[in-house]
């Protein structure tokens, strides 16, 4: 888990960076752009963030993070899969944001 982590700490870095370039380099290529179909995403105003999970789902890691924004917070999750022995995200989903969090 710990390699894993790391590299999803990484990337969630990327997006309160605004590094949205390699953010997206860390994706499924060919899923992009219908990955983010339907789906609320941080923009260049993430003000902070909060991982609230990462674990392994079968086949998969899954990670999930809380961003604030300026617009109020997003609860983020994305689905890892792993593609020529490098992880990257296949997936991304919403999830409700506990009142008060």
């Amino acid at each position: 888990m710990t390699d894993f982590r790391t590299r999803y700490e990484r990337h969630v870095q990327y997006v309160l960076d605004g590094d949205f370039k390699s953010a997206l380099a860390e994706m499924v290529q060919e899923n992009i752009p219908q990955v983010f179909d339907g789906v609320t995403v941080p923009g260049s105003d993430v003000r902070s963030l909060r991982i609230v999970d990462v674990r392994k789902d079968g086949d998969t890691w899954v990670g999930e993070t809380v961003y604030t924004t300026a617009d109020g917070d997003i609860g983020l999750r994305s689905i890892w899969e792993e593609r020529d022995g490098v992880w990257l995200a296949a997936r991304l989903e919403n999830f409700p944001v506990p009142a008060g969090e």
